[in-house]
């Protein structure tokens, strides 16, 4: 059974010298080493009290956190305004601190209220200004715009750095150098109707200017199937991202191509879709390929590498496809990309996509919190790693966006109708 230590009002050297010698050892390594697993947990009242439970100890390890106890006891008898010194909060710092010391943007701690808010991010439905980002090198950039949402109307692009971020009802006035994909998520979402203003910095541009956007609920489906013309020949297929509604919808949008006989082509348009979940793009890939073709391909770091294959038959194989990609492309789309292109040698149009090519896992770590860790990276079946340079286009592309004409989908139109 955990040990129950209960914190007398007594001055911090002399709770030292009484009881941190029998649980300091227990507490650094828990700390440190084992907060992934169940068992590390911290409840404070008016005066701390904590609750430690050690299921796996570290293997020759050998921890000094002196420093860390140094500074904690200073941070308590010192610092001014002793409501500002919350002990759980000084906890949650110190385990975002050890996981940011990795240096990977895309592997961070996220304490309950920014966990929160990821998750109602992956369920497609919350209130912001509508973008997708993720780092270009370890600057903060924006992946995509979502379609009509408040940022696309402020004219936000995908590719713009986000330097700063402002939002006076927060009293948030910050640049983005070191912030994790959580922090930025964070100051980024708030209630619908109030404002954030983004300092941004534009390809092409020498200087930075800023944007306000007013936030807005956002609730933007997975999937919008269309067609170019009267007799549905092809249909022009968007995937704008792949979160917890997508297999749902994509079921739909099957039957509904097949119960078109006169389908005989499929425009699948990733333009602007920052990605989400894996699993999600194996499975939709999977239907216009065959069973056993190899849809990705993952390596660990140790360089062991594991293939997901297609187990099911392919109900939209027989279509003759083309892929719209560009720089808001990222992640799982360029997953579906890939694998199309490298199986079924499906021509890309557009611009080169984004560059995403790891995997993170987001793990529930004691109920409420979460730990997303980049676990691998992944390649397409002929062992391109996107991360260094993007999927480029077959056909490269630019959209003019001073015109109403699409270019890159009349060019894929184009393309399609010469293989039909």
């Amino acid at each position: 059974m955990p040990r129950k230590i209960s914190f007398p009002k007594i001055p911090l050297l002399l709770i030292r010298k009484t009881f941190f010698i029998t649980i300091i050892l227990s507490f650094t390594f828990s700390l440190g080493y084992i907060y992934g697993y169940k068992g590390f947990r911290t409840s404070f009242k008016k005066f701390p009290e904590v609750t430690i439970t050690r299921q796996v100890p570290p293997e020759k390890q050998t921890l000094d956190f002196s420093l860390f106890w140094r500074v904690w006891d200073t941070l308590h008898a010192q610092y001014f305004d002793k409501d500002k010194v919350i002990p759980s909060e000084l906890i949650y710092g110190a385990i975002k601190g050890m996981v940011a010391a990795i240096g990977d943007p895309y592997t961070a701690f996220l304490p309950p209220s920014e966990n929160k808010i990821v998750q109602e991010d992956l369920q497609g439905n919350f209130e912001g200004v509508g973008i997708q980002i993720g780092f270009k090198g370890n600057q903060l950039a924006v992946i995509s715009p979502l379609p009509s949402s408040p940022a696309e109307r402020v004219d936000i692009k995908a590719g713009d750095f986000i330097i700063g971020i402002r939002d006076e009802l927060k009293a948030l006035d910050r640049g983005t150098v070191g912030i994790t994909l959580p922090e930025a998520v964070q100051a980024i979402r708030g209630p619908a109707n109030t404002k954030v203003t983004f300092i941004l910095l534009r390809q092409g541009n020498d200087q930075p200017f800023e944007v306000q956007v007013t936030r807005e609920k956002i609730n933007i489906p997975s999937i919008v199937l269309g067609y170019i013309n009267t007799n549905k020949y092809i249909a022009h297929l968007k995937i704008l991202k792949f979160s917890g509604e997508t297999i749902n919808e994509w079921g739909e949008t099957v039957i509904a191509l097949l119960k078109n006989s006169e389908l005989k082509g499929v425009v699948i348009d990733v333009r602007n879709n920052p990605g989400g979940i894996l699993d999600d793009a194996v499975e939709l890939a999977s239907d216009f390929l065959n069973v056993g073709d190899v849809v990705v391909i993952e390596e660990d770091g140790s360089d062991q590498r594991s293939e997901t294959r297609v187990e099911k038959l392919g109900r939209l194989k027989n279509l003759k496809l083309v892929v719209l990609i560009n720089q808001g492309s990222a992640s799982a789309s360029e997953i579906l990309a890939g694998t199309l292109r490298d199986n079924k040698n499906v021509k890309l149009v557009g611009e080169t996509s984004f560059g995403k090519g790891t995997i993170q896992e987001a793990q529930q770590i004691n109920g409420d919190s979460g730990l997303h860790i980049t676990t691998a990276r992944w390649l397409t079946p002929k062992g391109l790693w996107v991360n260094d340079g993007g999927l480029k286009p077959d056909i490269e592309i630019e959209d003019n966006e001073e015109t109403e004409q699409d270019e890159q989908l009349d060019k894929a139109i184009e393309l399609l109708n010469s293989e039909l």
